[in-house]
């Protein structure tokens, strides 16, 4: 594989390659190195960078790590001036060679080679429906005697009323962005030349449309792939989505609720379990669902509050997971209703495309991290035979208050999520795919990078509120 790669670079006139790998929350890290410094040792020796600066990771007195190349991953960024080489990495320790327990990837890999070793199947096939904004424009500053955030957008409903030389209307309403055609969607060729770019890197896309909020909320969607390929296709997706925005002057965000009194911003997840060629969760039960598929939703059910610890892992997540609004924060299945947190497909009665749709976990998660938990839900709940209830085929919102109680629901807040995954992460230790070291460590760095970053601040609307007080 190795001289297959630079073979492809020497084909491509390759001048530089990018070296990626994900910090802990999830974002992507990169350096460059001349193509001179790229040979066959380079896939076995790897590159030695700084592991202290990456957040989440080493502390300064054991900061060296190794990152190696991983040969199956080249592809030419669709972006840089120069011929450059992409290629994503597997951190490890430089002394003892091992995978290192905080590297997202890692915890992909070892997730599916559990899966191999309960015998349940060989391969979990992931599709997330990843949505975003498009603004036009975005300011925030945060300081010890102010605060504020403003993002705009020619589409933005706010706008009828703007002198844009001229304004020429055709804004979506709020909650009434599907699925309007030009000119109210002023996104189409943006989204196409989006989809071209991922197709050239061999991403397989099923469809792009404009989303329900006003201002430029889109859905791109790829087509479902093993995890640990969907987790590397989810990192170039939200870099291929960011830098085109970019470059047509625009900005472009996966945060998930950053319009008041308009949907958020979600990520439903479809997960579906193969052995061979067989599809574990068809069958002749509940929505042709298989046994296996019913006791994998159990253990989704079971341990949601603890998921979205992971799924839903910023305090912004949980302006979009409020009960009695759009986001599914009821932790209940059905076959067709998208009240509930977990929802079968009903498109197709082939077996082959009999999955779960989970739908509570948001796009800023860390797909690694998210995609190999929900596996690890499914399989505790295969596994354990947990039994997931009746479906809620009614329409959850409409329900009186004493049958809403009996439903439990998604955590409120970001801080109640990481208690729970607290209380609730032995199903995720199975296998060593998650260590203790992993959960540690995510709970402390959210706690005191963002919880509580959040809860010492005043909010501008409590002046509002309160400043006559």
């Amino acid at each position: 594989m190795a001289k297959e790669v630079l073979a492809l670079a020497k084909e491509k006139g390759v001048k530089m390659v990018d070296i990626r790998f994900l910090d802990f929350p999830g974002i992507w890290q990169h350096f460059s190195v001349p193509i001179s410094e790229l040979d066959e040792g380079a896939f076995e020796n790897g590159f030695g960078f700084d592991g202290s600066s990456i957040r989440g990771w080493q502390p300064i007195h054991a900061s060296d790590m190794l990152v190696i190349p991983d040969p199956s991953t080249a592809a030419i960024d669709p972006f840089f001036a120069e011929p450059t080489l992409v290629l994503i990495g597997d951190i490890c320790d430089p002394i003892t060679r091992e995978p290192y327990t905080r590297d997202p990837r890692n915890i992909a890999k070892k997730a599916e080679a559990h899966l191999k070793n309960t015998g349940i199947g060989d391969t979990a096939y992931i599709g997330p429906e990843a949505e975003f904004f498009i603004f036009d424009d975005v300011r925030y500053d945060s300081a010890s005697h102010g605060t504020f955030y403003e993002v705009d957008s020619v589409e933005g409903i706010w706008n009828t009323g703007r002198d844009e030389c001229p304004n020429q209307g055709y804004k979506p309403r709020h909650k009434e962005g599907y699925f309007p055609v030009p000119p109210t969607d002023k996104f189409q060729d943006m989204r196409t030349e989006m989809t071209l770019i991922l197709e050239s890197l061999g991403i397989d896309i099923e469809c792009q449309h404009h989303e329900v909020a006003t201002a430029g909320q889109a859905e791109i969607d790829m087509r479902f792939k093993p995890l640990l390929k969907m987790g590397d296709q989810l990192m170039w997706f939200k870099y291929v989505l960011k830098n085109v925005a970019y470059r047509h002057g625009r900005t472009l965000t996966f945060m998930p609720k950053p319009l008041f009194n308009d949907n958020g911003t979600g990520m439903h997840t479809h997960i579906s379990i193969w052995k061979g060629d067989t599809p574990v969760f068809a069958g002749d039960k509940y929505a042709g669902l298989s046994q296996e598929a019913l006791w994998a939703l159990g253990g989704i059910l079971k341990h949601g509050r603890a998921l979205c610890a992971i799924c839903n892992p910023t305090t912004n997540s949980y302006k979009r997971l409020v009960p009695g609004f759009e986001a599914p924060v009821n932790l209940a299945y059905s076959s067709r209703n998208r009240s509930a947190s977990c929802r079968i497909p009903m498109y197709s009665d082939s077996p082959k495309a009999k999955r779960i749709e989970y739908r509570t976990p948001d796009p800023s998660c860390n797909g690694y991290l998210a995609f190999s938990a929900i596996l690890m839900a499914c399989l505790d709940g295969i596994e354990n035979k947990i039994d997931p209830g009746e479906p809620m085929d009614k329409n959850i919102y409409d329900l009186p208050p004493e049958e809403l109680a009996n439903i439990p629901s998604a955590p409120g807040s970001l801080a109640e999520a990481l208690e729970a995954l607290k209380d609730d992460h032995e199903f995720l230790l199975k296998g060593d795919v998650f260590t203790q070291d992993v959960i540690d460590m995510w709970i402390e760095y959210k706690t005191e990078n963002e919880v509580n970053a959040i809860n010492l601040r005043p909010h501008p609307y409590e002046f509002f509120l309160y400043y006559d007080i």
